[in-house]
């Protein structure tokens, strides 16, 4: 058994490596929170390290998910002595039965409708331990799965008899039904999270509590790899980009605010002179007018960059209400202008469907070409470039060792104001196999962006 130093040593190095930023001192103050609380209750010891080491709302999911694997609810099986759970230990010689045909299963769903029914959580848990305990592993298996407690439990079915039992009498479809179904709907989520909780536990007491801590947990969203976002990942970074956008084009705009002063006023300057003898000692400038500068974004839109290309759509929608113009191109071995999927209210990954189907990005392979895809973008597109532009392209700079097109993009980028290149590969995976992050890199200042993260160092780093 592990000291309570050991536990917290672990603890607190699982949470640094799963993205979390807990300095020294964030720990020290935790064990100082050690100190004035009842370690017997769990729920305090939670709520100590949650008020010490998480500084942000989105991590604490992942920071429950490691504090149930290091301070566990229960060991072992975690059921009473005397309980009916068959431990998974115990031979079991019966012929399989179909659970919806099981009597042992039926018994089990009636006791899971009606903890679901009184939202008896402290119930639901130890139900949980016992279902994951009979049901959560074939025998002979050496592992658990949460698939085996769900089917057999079936919760979700279990929904029809809920709502009959609450609204007895009452007129179905109102608002009363929406209610309960709502309250249902969380708590058979809230059992499916426990089965989930339950099984990882069973699993890090049986190998490596580290290694299972390291298979639980996804990196937090500003560390997310964008090549690795799901449909719900992008939502919730769609309410990230927003903000950065906005730095973003703040920063663009600065850049160009200090180059230099207005134009000269002559005749605020001539009458000035008069009081020092017609010598203008003092010139005066007309004010600069408020520069809100145009973007152009050009996007590598092939498979090997797919989930990138996502995030690019997500970083033009937030980009296109802080610029006075924004023209999108997508580029696979052709380009095609893609602004007018970009209409308010779409769906991003909606988008990105109509784009595949609609766009005219494929010349002849239908593989990256770098070289081919600059060389129509400047053929056809070429006035979009302007010494108003600020120019981004994002893409892995990997054109299947074909033509490179330098001096075509040297030019563009001598006619925009500012040119950036985003690439969502490692830095350590440029320049190998076909890569031509040097050569493009020469021409465009590129940066790693793989996550929100590298996008604010990316910012910070042209002001």
């Amino acid at each position: 058994m592990a000291s309570l130093v050991d536990r917290h040593t672990g603890f607190v190095a699982a949470l640094r490596g799963a993205g979390l930023p807990v300095s020294i001192s964030e720990g020290l103050d935790a064990v100082r929170a050690l100190a004035v609380i009842d370690l017997i209750d769990r729920e305090a010891l939670r709520a100590a390290y949650a008020a010490t080491v998480v500084k942000r709302p989105a991590h604490r999911q992942t920071f429950d998910t490691l504090f149930d694997l290091w301070f566990p609810a229960a060991l072992g099986d975690g059921v009473a002595q005397g309980s009916a759970a068959r431990r998974p230990d115990e031979p079991d010689d019966s012929p399989p039965v179909p659970p919806p045909l099981d009597p042992e299963v039926a018994e089990r769903r009636r006791e899971l409708f009606d903890l679901l029914l009184t939202g008896d959580d402290p119930g639901l848990a130890q139900f949980v331990r016992a279902a994951v305990g009979r049901y959560g592993r074939s025998p002979g298996q050496r592992s658990w799965f949460s698939s085996g407690v769900l089917n057999a439990m079936s919760a979700q079915t279990l929904m029809a008899g809920l709502l009959n039992a609450v609204l007895a009498g009452q007129e179905r479809g109102g608002m009363a039904e929406r209610v309960a179904r709502q309250t249902f709907r969380e708590r058979i989520q809230r059992f499916e999270s426990m089965v989930a909780t339950e099984v990882r536990r069973r699993i890090a007491e049986d190998t490596d509590v580290e290694r299972a801590a390291r298979l639980a947990v996804r990196p937090p969203l500003e560390q997310l790899d964008f090549n690795r976002a799901t449909r719900a990942d992008l939502t919730a970074l769609r309410r990230e980009v927003y903000p950065l956008a906005r730095r973003l084009a703040t920063r663009l705009a600065r850049k160009h605010r200090l180059a230099r002063r207005g134009r000269l006023d002559f005749r605020r300057t001539v009458r000035a002179s008069l009081s020092t003898g017609g010598v203008p000692l003092t010139t005066h400038h007309r004010p600069r007018r408020p520069h809100k500068p145009e973007l152009v974004i050009l996007c590598d839109a092939s498979d090997s960059v797919a989930s990138f290309a996502h995030f690019t759509l997500l970083l033009t929608f937030a980009l296109r209400e802080q610029f006075t113009k924004v023209r999108a191109f997508a580029f696979i071995d052709a380009t095609d202008e893609i602004t007018r999927f970009f209409a308010p209210g779409v769906d991003v990954v909606d988008a990105m469907t109509t784009l595949a189907r609609e766009a005219d990005l494929v010349w002849i392979t239908g593989r990256s070409n770098y070289g081919h895809a600059i060389k129509v973008f400047d053929d056809k597109y070429r006035d979009a470039i302007t010494p108003k532009t600020s120019l981004l392209i994002l893409g892995d700079a990997r054109s299947n060792y074909g033509e490179l097109s330098l001096e075509t993009l040297r030019r563009l980028v001598d006619q925009a104001r500012h040119a950036y290149w985003l690439n969502p590969e490692p830095r350590r995976s440029w320049d190998t196999g076909d890569s031509a992050a040097t050569a493009y890199g020469n021409i465009v200042p590129m940066y790693e962006c793989r996550n929100l993260t590298q996008l604010v160092e990316f910012i910070e780093d042209i002001a």
